[in-house]
């Protein structure tokens, strides 16, 4: 089952409380239909009878059953909200998880994903608002008016019963058709909106390359395929009118035509004609039109919308220290990426490995590639071709890869709070010793009570490095995460991971970091070189010229 139509599911099981008391008040609310063609129906034989007061206290009854339906609606509204708001939070968190979770598994930017929170998210929650308020309504009204003609001309109420169910089912054998065609619209916009937002974002490179023309002619692409589609949708949704006659028009055209012969044998009164002709024209008609109407429209919309909102859930995430944290080697095989598929190789058949509990450098020119080897080896990139392993498995089949895994940015990432919440972000079991001690451990002298607004940098990056020390993760990349820091923090920082259990690399900005790995790694272009650094310096020119230009 798709993962949207189960989200739903559960979420409507859950309110199943709510759900009961919504269909009593529906009930309710249907009164007025089930008794207005019997009394219309009463009222007028009393009326020909000359039965003034009989034909009016059936009046009244009509009356008081309208009263009836407006309380019941009233009530009505406390109970869908209680059904349709959870609805929506558990979608957007959903949607949100999906959306984070695509953008560290290597799969790149979803543009996509601004659709989905935006619009489809919020067009679920307003659909199915709008179904339990409109086709539950419906539907009671429908069941209502056949127990009502029943009661009154039980021919008539068969023949309209058969009438109702044919059309409907034919419309339910129609619906996976509309659905495909609706979810081809869908998507359609989807390439529209994407399209369209990359080529708004690399606006300065579409000018600069002169590629205006071009740039055009892909979003008139996308946005005709988008109004074919939407050509194609309308047209099949034009079979509508033609089971809301036979459903809801045949039925009280043939009780029209043979009402003559019904009241000259008998077999009906005015009064039960009068109240027949009002189920149909007033209840099931009208009822028949909207319910298919509805589902060929709201329905549609729910449905394609929830089940492509379901496609991009993320699986459910691992709880938090049910399984071992990944630890061994870290291998590299053949890895190559390169920014598209005319674009120059940011890392060209890259073989490496890092020893557990290893302490590797990376330095190279600013621009060289570096950062992206980094999210490379830390799986937030895919790679072209190759593997990164750790423990002898790629880094996607790891299970809880982001507790065995940590990349420190150059832009530290702060959330308001204590320094407290701050810290136990990555290890909510740590106890307030561990947390401290991770803190004195990179040189960070706030206490955990402190509240972290308006640090500098450099505070602002320890309080980052603190919290990826205090975490499980065995491997961790330091993004020029020290760059802020003076020479003798950074030596702290630096030093108090290398002691730390794990594999330790790091984006060098400094020489003095080079020096105090045990492995250096030397991007120059297309030459890679890898050693200890002193061997280095000895044997590598490139790297050599590196040492004396920062020393």
């Amino acid at each position: 089952m798709n993962p949207g139509v189960r989200l739903l599911l559960d979420r409507l099981r859950e309110g199943r409380g709510s759900l009961a008391r919504l269909a009593v008040w529906s009930a309710a609310e249907s009164l007025p239909t089930f008794v207005t063609g019997l009394a219309l129906a009463r009222a007028t034989d009393r009326f020909l009878a000359r039965d003034l007061w009989g034909g009016l206290v059936w009046l009244a009854a009509l009356l008081g059953a309208s009263l009836v339906g407006v309380a019941a609606t009233r009530r009505l509204f406390p109970y869908l909200t209680a059904v349709v708001e959870p609805v929506r939070d558990a979608l957007l968190e959903a949607a949100v998880t999906g959306a984070v979770a695509a953008a560290v598994d290597g799969s790149g930017r979803d543009t996509g994903a601004v659709a989905r929170l935006t619009g489809q998210v919020q067009s679920v929650r307003n659909l199915l608002f709008a179904l339990l308020r409109t086709l539950r309504q419906i539907v009671f009204t429908i069941v209502a008016a056949l127990i009502g003609l029943a009661l009154l001309a039980p021919l008539i109420a068969a023949i309209a019963a058969v009438a109702v169910t044919g059309a409907l089912a034919v419309f339910a054998l129609l619906l996976p058709g509309l659905a495909r065609r609706h979810r081809a619209v869908l998507l359609a916009g989807e390439r529209v909106a994407a399209t369209g937002g990359a080529v708004f974002a690399g606006t300065r490179d579409v000018l600069a390359c002169d590629a205006v023309g071009r740039a055009g002619d892909e979003i008139a692409a996308v946005a005709e395929d988008e109004a074919r589609r939407t050509r194609s949708l309308a047209r099949v949704f034009a079979v509508r009118h033609l089971l809301v006659f036979c459903g809801g028009q045949l039925p009280l055209a043939a009780v029209l035509v043979a009402a003559p012969w019904l009241l000259r044998d008998g077999r009906l009164t005015p009064g039960a004609v009068v109240g027949a002709v009002t189920y149909l024209a007033v209840g099931l008609e009208p009822a028949v039109r909207s319910v298919i109407a509805l589902l060929g429209g709201w329905g549609l919309d729910l449905w394609v919308n929830l089940t492509r909102l379901g496609e991009t859930f993320a699986a459910t995430p691992e709880p938090p220290g049910t399984a071992p944290v990944a630890t061994g080697d870290l291998t590299v095989s053949g890895l190559r990426f390169a920014y598209g598929p005319h674009a120059a190789p940011v890392v060209d058949g890259l073989d490496l490995t890092v020893a557990d509990g290893g302490h590797l450098a990376i330095v190279g020119a600013s621009g060289i590639g570096k950062s992206t080897l980094a999210d490379l080896l830390c799986g937030l990139r895919a790679p072209d071709a190759g593997t990164v392993r750790l423990g002898g498995r790629e880094l996607p089949a790891i299970p809880g890869l982001r507790r065995a895994v940590a990349l420190i940015p150059q832009e530290a990432y702060v959330h308001t709070g204590t320094l407290r919440d701050n810290l136990a972000w990555l290890a909510p079991d740590a106890t307030d010793t561990a947390l401290l001690a991770s803190a004195r451990a990179v040189g960070l002298t706030l206490g955990l009570d402190d509240e972290v607004g308006g640090l500098s940098s450099g505070e602002r990056q320890l309080v980052a490095l603190a919290r990826v020390h205090a975490s499980p993760a065995r491997l961790v990349v330091l993004d020029e995460a020290t760059c802020h820091l003076d020479p003798a923090g950074e030596e702290r920082a630096e030093n108090a991971f290398a002691r730390r259990p794990g594999t330790l690399i790091v984006i060098a900005h400094r020489i003095s970091s080079a020096r105090r790995a045990r492995e250096v790694l030397l991007l120059d272009g297309d030459a890679v070189s890898h050693g200890a650094p002193d061997s280095l310096a000895r044997t590598c020119p490139a790297y050599a010229e590196l040492v004396r230009h920062w020393a």
